[in-house]
């Protein structure tokens, strides 16, 4: 699939369409367009699924002939789509954009095309010891609370206990039951505020890292550098960081996108030897789509505090070891 060349229908009532303007459909709901091809492929041929626009969750379907969009279109406008998550599709005849709006599209990935391709399952970029699971909390239960300044710090606040409990159920970890967290890092993030790359210092915190994205999407990248170019800072950072990371190229590099209100698991080879890092951009390229972040994104990130030195099996990584 290349760059999108159709536009959402603005106004238009004309006669059919061999494409399809399909919303509430594509990678920013959890539905690659794999899905979505192989589910719309029952109504006949397709030329292809493309991102109708930067958001993610609006996509174009094109077919060879009218008559196969006008099939499609008439099974699924406005009905849940049980191959599609039960999602309700909300569903247009599209027209073709014109030249412009394909340049300004190709301007916007131009930004972001030093990006390493983007992942959509933690699976995919085989890194032991990470996972992803979508949809962790609700829409209701992302609703972020305002924090309370005048109150000292001590236990978790109340409001995290249904993200703990659910925690001690996380699935693919044996152990996940026994998993006690008594540190939380709340974090803001303005449209195109990232990250700097980093480990979460060995010494500091012990081997789970639970990290909650909410109200924003974005890309986080992993870095694995060469054991003779990791060069941390020996500051009281609970981090370590790479002192020049950008100017220092010998790093295996993978990426995945985290949707709002999906939860992350940093463990074993994910947690100790890669770097984590968060691009400083407005927009990201996402397999086909150009996805622009929301004003905002807030994380939560749930730690255990190390009370003893680190014993892991990545001494060139770890400050207790060094």
């Amino acid at each position: 699939m290349g760059l999108p060349r159709f536009g959402r229908p603005k106004g238009f009532e004309g006669d059919s369409s061999p494409n399809l303007y399909v919303a509430n459909c594509g990678p920013a709901v959890g539905l690659s367009y794999d899905s979505i091809a192989s589910v719309f492929s029952a109504f006949g041929e397709l030329k292809g699924v493309f991102a109708a626009d930067d958001s993610g969750a609006r996509v174009i379907v094109s077919y060879r002939d009218e008559s196969s969009a006008t099939a499609a279109l008439e099974a699924f406008d406005g009905h849940p789509c049980p191959d599609l998550g039960g999602r309700s599709l909300h569903i247009r005849y599209s027209v073709i954009q014109p030249t412009s709006q394909i340049d300004k599209v190709a301007c916007l990935q131009g930004q972001v095309n030093d990006s390493v391709p983007v992942s959509l399952m933690a699976s995919e970029l085989n890194i032991p010891g990470l996972y992803l699971l979508q949809d962790f909390v609700s829409i209701k239960e992302e609703e972020t609370r305002n924090v309370n300044t005048r109150r000292k710090l001590g236990e978790l606040p109340s409001f995290v206990s249904l993200i703990l409990e659910r925690i001690s159920s996380f699935p693919n970890l044996d152990d996940s039951a026994n998993i006690v967290l008594d540190q939380l890092t709340v974090n803001e993030y303005p449209t195109g505020v990232g990250l700097s790359p980093h480990v979460d210092t060995h010494s500091a915190f012990e081997g789970f890292i639970f990290s909650l994205s909410l109200a924003g999407p974005c890309i986080m990248e992993f870095r694995q550098y060469a054991e003779c170019a990791w060069l941390p800072n020996h500051t009281s950072s609970p981090s370590m960081k790479m002192q020049s990371p950008e100017d220092d190229k010998s790093f295996l590099r993978r990426a995945i996108y985290l949707p709002p209100r999906s939860m992350l698991l940093l463990s074993g080879e994910a947690r100790y030897a890669w770097h984590h890092y968060i691009p400083h951009h407005k927009i990201d390229l996402v397999k086909d789509s150009v996805i622009r972040r929301g004003s905002r994104r807030v994380s939560f990130t749930f730690r255990k505090v190390r009370t003893g030195p680190c014993q892991c099996e990545f001494p060139q990584y770890c400050d207790s070891q060094r």
